[in-house]
């Protein structure tokens, strides 16, 4: 009978429902309300900085551009096509509207954090549900959400754990179904963002962490194929970054011994924000490393004393370590021995320890959670309680955090009120006062910059932009000059220089410039479109045509190469093929302008005339004469105007554009 009963007792103990607090749905509604609470700032946040060059550009919106994400490295600004296929798709669907590329971010990083409350479980880690919270609510998390660029992270994130999950199934029951999905996962977290491929790493960490040792036949063996994967995408963006990114030069030229002394800053860096995350800035300061100094020494050395501190302790506790060596191993990409691109302004970003994190937030969750299961009842609720108000507090700094990333302008002005050194933070206001109109406040900016950093071309270039719309093309040209000493293959530049060498009346010197343009960046629409206009002015007809189609080829949706083309067509001599295809052309252009631009209903207008539909030329052109006068552009309305009396009299107009 006490037999029987005790069985009851487990019976009933088994069934016993779970309270609704402690379930999987609660968990994820309360996550998905406290991680909307925090990133609500920048839910309708506008594009900033290069996020305009990961939302799909407009000669990569058509399948063919869908190709090229995959096939033409370079195309995009990383070679990431399977997050430039997610941004494809998106633009698809929203455009160019940032809330939906906002919402995907921010429901990509709850899913990651779901997966990890599930890993956790499966792996019988306490306090898996505050790990889970602290890796969602973080304030050090914002940088991956709140950008829309980081996409790269929260897709990436989304696979790693995903693979990860499955291929813990896979180590318990051997199934090589799952082993295939957990690399194909893999494969697309690779495709997203190559950091991930420190996976393989970490999984060795979790099994000694787990069994005490390693085996090569069930531990490292079935891992060789993603450690081959791995190698080879970072191997592959390593090269991206140098060539086409551009992250080499004197910016990246450091001794061993100065990288070794930036990986030891670096890790204490991002552990220093997990555990007091104030003060969190877009961009920090570079750190001036120097072997010569001293105390730059002791980042290395206490962190390789800790290391061996814990070596020692993981006789007792392998826990610690094991997270210790998950996050370094994790953070191994960005400490420094391999150059990326964002080490010409700073060492360090909230962004880099996305994954790196979970090291470190892990293993204190799981003693937060230890410690409180052999609390009396009340100290145990406390402790609850404090976890609670600690998880508020994320949500609420991440809140405030996440305020910066409304817009441009935001950005950069809470970047330089944090680090007045930054001189990328000072170029980049300057270029966006610049397109704004703002010139005096733009070359303020540019000349901070200048002063923090001389040698940067791309601020000399900005400069000479600003200089140029102020009329100053002496000035501007002497700039440009300038910026091409510092970086000859830049396209930019030249591109910019013959513009102003246009404006002062030196045709040839211009034409080379375009012609350097293109020889370093074909590519380059705007380049192919002035050059093609040059020779249009110069009566070279045919090879301003020839430019124009190539500015087509490379974005077969550019209105101002579409105008172009049908203006150039329509002046051919003797060609009624040409005419009538280029009354097709101009239609199309001001079909994708939104028949709002004069300038384009000019050369729709001037298309008809020349084709002999005289009745639509004259329409034509006193719709472009209503909007330019709308727009107070008076000069071309006179144009337009005198344009008209030929239509009216049955005359095609022979003036160029």
């Amino acid at each position: 009978m006490p037999q029987l009963r005790a069985t009851s007792r487990q019976k009933i103990t088994l069934t016993e429902p779970i309270p609704w607090w402690r379930q999987d749905w609660a968990f994820a509604l309360l996550l998905l309300i406290f991680a909307a609470i925090a990133y609500l700032p920048a839910l309708n946040g506008t594009p900033i900085w290069d996020d305009d060059a990961h939302i799909t550009r407009p000669e990569l919106q058509s399948w063919d551009g869908l190709a090229k994400i995959w096939t033409q490295p370079g195309s995009t600004q990383q070679y990431y096509p399977f997050v430039h296929t997610v941004f494809w798709v998106e633009h698809k669907l929203w455009g160019d509207t940032p809330l939906g590329y906002h919402l995907v971010n921010l429901l990509l990083h709850c899913i990651s954090a779901l997966l990890l409350l599930k890993i956790l479980r499966r792996l019988e880690i306490p306090g898996a549900w505050l790990a889970a919270a602290i890796f969602g609510l973080h304030p050090v998390q914002v940088e991956s959400v709140a950008w829309i660029s980081e996409l790269k992270n929260t897709l990436s994130g989304v696979f790693y754990l995903s693979s990860g999950l499955i291929y813990l199934e896979f180590d318990r029951t051997r199934k090589a179904g799952l082993y295939l999905a957990a690399i194909a996962l893999f494969l697309l977290g690779l495709l997203s963002k190559t950091v991930i491929a420190t996976l393989t790493a970490a999984w060795l960490v979790i099994f000694w962490w787990k069994r005490g040792k390693l085996s090569f036949k069930r531990d490292a063996g079935p891992l060789l194929p993603f450690f081959i994967l791995g190698i080879t995408a970072a191997s592959f963006t390593a090269w991206v970054e140098r060539t086409l990114i551009g992250a080499e030069g004197s910016a990246y030229e450091f001794s061993f011994i100065e990288r070794v002394l930036i990986a030891g800053r670096v890790v204490w860096f991002y552990l220093g924000k997990l555990f007091w995350p104030l003060d969190l800035i877009f961009i920090y300061p570079r750190w001036q490393i120097s072997q010569s100094i001293w105390w730059q020494y002791l980042f290395p050395v206490t962190l390789a004393l800790t290391l061996a501190i814990l070596v020692w302790f993981s006789r007792r506790r392998r826990a610690p370590l094991a997270g210790l060596l998950f996050f370094i191993g994790t953070l191994v990409p960005v400490l420094g021995f391999l150059n990326v691109y964002p080490f010409r302004y700073s060492f360090v970003a909230d962004h880099f320890q996305y994954l790196a994190l979970l090291g470190v937030v892990v293993p204190v969750s799981a003693g937060i959670a230890l410690m409180l299961k052999h609390l009396r009842s009340w100290q145990r609720w406390t402790g609850y309680a404090l976890c609670g108000l600690l998880l508020v507090a994320f949500t609420l700094l991440s809140h405030f955090q996440s305020q910066i990333y409304q817009n441009v302008e935001t950005l950069w002005q809470t970047t330089i009120r944090k680090n007045p050194t930054a001189w990328m933070a000072h170029n980049n206001l300057g270029a966006y006062l610049l397109k704004k109109g703002q010139l005096d406040d733009a070359m303020d900016h540019f000349t901070k910059a200048i002063e923090i950093k001389p040698d940067e071309a791309s601020v000399l270039d900005n400069l000479g932009s600003a200089l140029l719309q102020k009329g100053n093309l002496d000035e501007a040209i002497l700039i440009y000059q300038k910026a091409l000493e510092l970086k000859p293959a830049q396209a930019s530049i030249h591109y910019n220089l013959a513009n102003a060498l246009l404006a002062r009346g030196e045709i040839d010197h211009a034409i080379a410039e375009y012609e350097s343009t293109l020889t370093i960046n074909p590519n380059h629409t705007d380049a192919q479109n002035n050059l093609g206009a040059v020779f249009f002015q110069q009566g070279k007809l045919e090879q301003a045509i020839d430019h124009y189609l190539k500015a087509l080829e490379v974005n077969p949706h550019d209105v101002r190469a579409e105008a172009n083309l049908a203006w150039a067509l329509a002046t051919s001599p003797q060609s009624m093929i040409r005419k009538k295809l280029s009354v097709k052309l101009a239609e199309e252009a001001n079909q994708a302008s939104g028949g709002a631009n004069p300038r384009v209903l000019r050369i729709l207008a001037a298309a008809y005339a020349q084709n002999g539909q005289f009745a639509e030329a004259v329409e034509t052109g006193q719709r472009a004469v209503q909007l330019a006068t709308e727009q107070n552009n008076f000069g071309l309305a006179d144009s337009l105007r005198s344009e008209l009396d030929l239509y009216r009299n049955g005359q095609p107009c022979l003036y160029g554009k």
